[in-house]
């Protein structure tokens, strides 16, 4: 092997290694933040980026949404029931300068934010209004966790409670508590229902009261009912309005009686 060649060889391979070196692709999603003998250059591309052989250095940051699982958390809230929840957070880098020179590692980082905060906001809360707000807590957890990353370059864009577990006692509790709740709902509807009856029922006799006609027609609506139904045997009521002349005839036949009597 001619010495020539040995030269020929270790030139290209260091000429590969240069190109190797200086020429950086960047995916669109992508920002290359360039250090230049350890100081802060800028972020580039996205496309080819040419760097200045054993000079210049890249990081790559990913811009597109990252979606992070928030672990369970055992969380007692403020009325002292112990409850695990866990959620997921939806974030995006904006400064890719911010989030390489300002924090190690920007998603440990912001899962660590995250898990803190969700104990914290969820320990300052009720359980009913854990169960009943839960698009206010969500919104506080947002806030809250946004504004600590802010100086990371991060945005936090969305924070949702994914589950909350009960413990079987505060279960069976619940429940109970709903079914006495629906419970006392039928009997006011019932209450409510019998009051508008009796209303109406009122309405009714004044009704009927005002015109005497109107009994004798509902007297014979209740007979055609019933005579319907094919029963044996029926009970016609008479009137007392009907006997009131022969009522007052027998009293004075007896008046009459007792002054011959005397």
């Amino acid at each position: 092997m001619s010495p020539t060649f040995v030269v020929t060889v270790v030139v290209v391979l260091f000429v590969l290694i240069v190109l190797t070196s200086a020429i950086k692709v960047v995916q669109e999603y992508e920002r290359g933040v360039v250090f230049r003998l350890g100081r802060l250059v800028g972020a580039r591309g996205p496309g080819i980026i040419l760097l200045i052989p054993f000079v210049e250095r890249m990081v790559k940051v990913d811009l597109r949404t990252v979606t992070m699982d928030i672990p369970v958390q055992e969380v007692i809230t403020r009325d002292n029931v112990t409850i695990r929840v866990n959620a997921v957070a939806y974030f995006r880098v904006m400064d890719p300068n911010a989030a390489i020179v300002n924090v190690a590692d920007y998603i440990r980082a912001t899962s660590q934010i995250a898990q803190t905060t969700l104990r914290s906001v969820l320990g300052q809360a009720e359980l009913d209004e854990l169960l009943a707000e839960r698009e206010k807590i969500n919104q506080t957890l947002q806030t809250i966790i946004d504004e600590q990353t802010e100086p990371w370059g991060i945005k936090v864009s969305i924070v949702e409670v994914k589950d909350v577990e009960l413990p079987d006692i505060m279960q069976r509790a619940m429940a109970r508590q709903a079914e006495a709740e629906r419970e006392k709902r039928a009997k006011i509807i019932h209450a409510e229902g019998e009051y508008a009856a009796a209303r109406q029922l009122a309405d009714a006799a004044a009704v009927i009261t005002s015109q005497p006609g109107a009994l004798q027609l509902r007297f014979l609506q209740t007979l055609t009912e019933v005579s319907s139904e094919r029963n044996s045997t029926i009970l016609f009521p008479v009137p007392i309005d009907l006997l009131a002349p022969f009522l007052d005839k027998v009293g004075s036949v007896k008046a009459v009686g007792q002054g011959s009597n005397d």
